[in-house]
């Protein structure tokens, strides 16, 4: 059995592949935090120690050539995915053994480890979807990726909170850790292309090198890279400001935590899906203009909501939020498969991280933005202002378009 010799094959592998990566995702930026401030951890190190854990997700590509020139050797792409998934499991196992107050000295080594096994996988993975798939399918593939994805970080995201009140934390710690281990079995279920086994290692260093060197000189690499730095300012605004704006519009912490752990997810999985099917059937860049519009008109119908000061109802926050995040899923599917459509194939793993690593970016700034904005002139301008720049954004889709014709087979 190869999972990848078939279409259907390959949605089912990478929705696989992608809960994985769902997993250390929930379990490090939800729950974790949530653990250690409810055993007293101070607010500030719980801040400083996430910060820390996200870098390996948005400099991965700094080592992802390492990746791609690991693609025609004995060990290749499955075999980096295996060894990531091994160290996933193996990094997290002395955290059963650890005081999340005490114990810092041991948590830091052990998760920065384990986080940078995971963006290894992550990026390992791409390359693979990229290398393997053709351009007709990677819609809708993204689109069943990201729900995978998405169905890990909630799982392992509130499940295991819910997982811990019964059974406490340490047991859980190793509940994760042997689910994945068990993730190792998907490597029996696909064979990659061996093409290019017996090249040298001089040869595959040059033949990344060049392949960079291509890649950067060409324009729709910068461009692409400037939209995605750019145009998800808005949801990602609105992503980390709707927490707080619901609470100071009267919500009680209970009914934020309850959408935030099944109707947003929900909504984005539906979105993911629906998005990647559409830019299949459509075609990306107009699938991505018109869902990054959407997704603009959902975010100022909040920001209207805004205005008075005054708590609504409640269904008008919820269905404008349902929208959203809705938006959202259609925007991140159709937008991560014209990335993969803009990466060489021999770079899956470098340039695509490189475009997650713009994404990263702007939900660094726009977060950091849409603060001070929330803070001095209120939501409704935070909400507007940052949404203005996503828009301001789409003139940059006049320049992405994938080269005719597709990847050059000596690219590959």
């Amino acid at each position: 059995m190869n999972l990848l010799d078939t279409p259907r094959g390959r949605k089912i592998l990478f929705t696989a592949l992608y809960l994985g990566e769902g997993i250390p995702i929930g379990f490090l930026w939800w729950t974790l935090p949530t653990l250690m401030r409810r055993e007293g951890v101070d607010v500030e190190r719980i801040g400083w120690f996430s910060s820390v854990l996200v870098l390996p997700w948005a400099l991965k590509f700094v080592w992802a050539p390492l990746i791609d020139g690991a693609r025609g050797t004995r060990l290749g792409l499955k075999g980096c995915i295996v060894i990531a998934q091994s160290l996933m499991a193996a990094t997290l196992l002395p955290l059963a053994f650890t005081d999340l107050r005490t114990g810092f000295s041991i948590l830091v080594p052990c998760l920065l480890a384990h986080a940078t096994s995971a963006a290894t996988q992550d990026a390992a993975i791409d390359a693979l979807a990229i290398s393997s798939t053709s351009e007709d399918e990677r819609g809708s593939l993204n689109g069943w990726m990201q729900a995978g994805m998405l169905a890990g970080r909630g799982a392992l995201g509130g499940g295991a909170l819910i997982l811990t009140a019964r059974w406490g934390m340490h047991a859980v710690v190793v509940f994760i850790a042997a689910i994945l281990a068990a993730m190792l079995l998907l490597s029996l279920t696909y064979r990659e292309d061996a093409r290019g086994s017996g090249r040298r290692e001089a040869g595959r260093i040059r033949r990344i090198a060049g392949l960079m060197r291509a890649a950067a000189s060409r324009g729709t690499t910068w461009f692409a890279l400037l939209f995605a730095a750019l145009a998800g300012a808005g949801f990602e605004a609105t992503g980390i400001l709707a927490g707080p704006f619901l609470v100071d519009r009267g919500f009680d912490a209970s009914a934020v935590g309850w959408f935030y752990s099944l109707p947003s997810v929900l909504a984005m999985m539906a979105g993911a899906i629906a998005g990647g099917a559409a830019a299949d059937r459509f075609g990306r860049l107009r699938c991505v203009a018109i869902s990054q519009v959407l997704l603009g008109g959902a975010i100022l119908t909040l920001a209207l909501l805004a205005v008075s000061g005054e708590r609504a109802a409640g269904a008008e926050y919820w269905i404008a939020l349902t929208a959203i995040y809705f938006g959202i899923g259609l925007f991140t599917a159709s937008s991560y498969a014209l990335f993969m459509d803009l990466t060489d194939p021999g770079l899956g793993a470098t340039q695509f991280s490189a475009y997650m690593g713009a994404t990263n970016f702007c939900e660094s700034w726009a977060a950091g933005l849409g603060g001070r904005l929330a803070s001095g002139f209120g939501y409704t301008t935070a909400f507007t202002v940052m949404t203005a720049v996503s828009l301001l954004a789409l003139p940059l889709l006049l320049f992405l378009r994938s080269p005719r014709g597709g990847w050059k087979a000596g690219e590959i």
